[in-house]
């Protein structure tokens, strides 16, 4: 693989450290983002630098996007100066999480223009993205994946979902509600052990080696909530995207969603009170304004 070119679109914060990853590699990396200051940080690196999407897929060989947002990856995938119009570019890798009716929609629009993509949704957050830890799961073509295979291994490990459109997109979306939704119920039981007089890293202890153990007490509060720095590294709106997209995906497949409405709800009322731009984490500090304790610090 080093001796193709890979194009790599949206240097944020999942996106920066993976394309760091494939430059210390060996990899050729061209690369664009609409803030500057991104390009230049990976183009000190030894990337060279795109106008735009187009760009990149006319000197690139395959194109990886990380993107926040359903319709970011739709204007740079489809749209006006994106990656389809690129003349060199054959296959479109998606790290975003869009759903898979817009990863059914790239994938028509792809095909019709006699390329591919992959959809390729990852998991394990920022410090995933740095060590390469990150859970990669594809669909697509399989061939395309097995041909791809050692340069997502960079990354994390890749789990190969199928090769329907947009099957990567719901177990991504499955996977980040249990998530969001171990956050919020793992809140509202630190608020009251707390309220109660327990201390919340003897609570994390005990629940971590009982049956109520999960990844907001393994590694969320222990890490931002309870040190009070509320900086885990995903945005509270994007994990409202992420729950809202998985609801209204199982309503139209006709799955009842009653918990995971109730944890978009939450996420909607921390983005309210916080930002968009908030951690995610954010939630526990609207559990403890409601319950009237604080989880962890200096009380």
């Amino acid at each position: 693989m080093t001796d193709q070119v890979i194009g790599f679109v949206g240097l944020g914060q999942m996106g920066r450290p993976m394309a760091t990853r494939l430059l210390a590699a060996g990899h050729r990396l061209v690369v664009h983002d609409r803030v500057e200051a991104a390009v230049a940080a990976l183009v000190a690196l030894g990337a060279e630098a795109a106008g735009s999407a187009r760009e990149v897929a006319d000197r690139a060989d395959v194109v990886l996007v990380s993107l926040p947002t359903p319709p970011i990856v739709r204007e740079v995938a489809m749209g006006p100066g994106g990656v389809i119009q690129g003349q060199r570019a054959r296959l479109l890798v998606d790290f975003s999480t869009t759903g898979p009716r817009v990863a059914g929609e790239m994938a028509a629009a792809f095909a019709e223009a006699g390329r591919a993509v992959l959809d390729a949704p990852v998991s394990g957050g920022r410090s995933g993205a740095v060590a390469g830890t990150l859970a990669v799961m594809i669909s697509g073509p399989r061939a395309e994946y097995e041909r791809l295979e050692p340069l997502l291994k960079l990354l994390g490990k890749p789990f190969f979902c199928g090769d329907t459109p947009g099957a990567a997109q719901v177990m991504k979306l499955c996977n980040n509600l249990l998530a969001a939704a171990t956050l919020v119920v793992s809140s509202e039981a630190m608020a009251m052990g707390v309220k109660a007089g327990l201390d919340p890293s003897l609570m994390c202890e005990v629940i971590n080696a009982s049956s109520g153990r999960n990844s907001a007490t393994q590694d969320k509060f222990p890490r931002a909530i309870i040190p009070r720095s509320f900086d885990f590294g995903f945005a509270t709106g994007l994990s409202h995207k992420d729950v809202r997209l998985c609801v209204d995906e199982a309503e139209a497949m006709g799955v009842p969603m009653v918990v995971g409405s109730a944890v978009r709800q939450m996420l909607a009322v921390t983005s309210a009170q916080f930002g968009a731009e908030s951690d995610f984490t954010s939630v526990a500090k609207v559990i403890e304004g409601w319950a009237g304790v604080q989880i962890g610090g200096a009380r």
